[in-house]
């Protein structure tokens, strides 16, 4: 059988991988918390949540006596967050390289690509029609559809969409959530060291190893599709 016949499927996180999206959502968390009168978390604290599914990342911030304001609440950021995603001075911008090799991994017929995120489906559509990326992710797991990470659901539902086995699959994040999800569905985990959580949590989360830039993921990536094929 040929490697076209048995692809290996690469899934990557959105925010604090392929884009740096803190800026917006700090912003819209703070205004969610202004508008239900309470102090705006920490910008760290706020950044240590990204990741997580909306409802779990507002209640992670909240005090235990609030945390039956999260599904509220975020209603509330969702409308903020339209409002901070119209200012011109903030954006998502791609981190260096991530364009690139998403380019060249869509390119290939051993490779299929996958989304996993917190994000929602809405936000995931607006990143993909801005790129031209409509037909380049053959199964997006947001939110909206699926479990929040670490729970393993978005990895296993994106191999039962693109008819990959876990064995092949392999999970890109910078978060000991995306870490910790990938090693719950017996995926390999690729931490990244550019996003929003430090390299010992990702090193204690269990990933197989983290990457320093694109260049060296890619050069991982690779690595990883000749062990499979030898």
């Amino acid at each position: 059988m040929n490697a076209a016949a048995c692809p290996h499927l690469v899934i990557f996180d959105c925010d604090g991988t392929l884009i740096d999206g803190q800026h917006l959502v700090i912003a819209a968390m703070n205004e969610a918390f202004k508008r239900h009168g309470f102090d705006e978390p920490d910008d760290r604290a706020t950044r240590g949540v990204i990741g997580l599914s909306l409802e779990t990342a507002i209640a992670a911030l909240l005090r235990d006596e609030d945390k039956h304001l999260a599904d509220e609440m975020s209603v509330t950021f969702k409308d903020a967050f339209q409002g901070v995603r119209a200012d011109k001075s903030l954006s998502e911008p791609f981190y260096d390289g991530a364009r690139e090799l998403i380019a060249d991994l869509s390119s290939r017929d051993d490779v299929l690509l996958a989304i996993a995120t917190g994000k929602s489906r809405r936000g995931v559509d607006i990143m993909l029609d801005r790129e031209g990326w409509q037909d380049t992710f053959i199964s997006i797991q947001t939110a909206d559809s699926a479990p929040s990470k670490p729970h393993p659901g978005m990895v296993l539902n994106a191999c039962s969409e693109s008819g990959v086995s876990i064995e092949k699959a392999i999970m890109v994040g910078d978060t000991t959530y995306d870490i910790e999800m990938a090693r719950a569905a017996h995926a390999k985990a690729f931490g990244v060291s550019w996003g929003y959580h430090d390299v010992k949590s990702l090193e204690a989360a269990g990933a197989h190893m983290i990457l320093d830039d694109y260049s060296a993921l890619d050069k991982a990536l690779n690595t990883a599709f000749m062990k499979e094929a030898s």
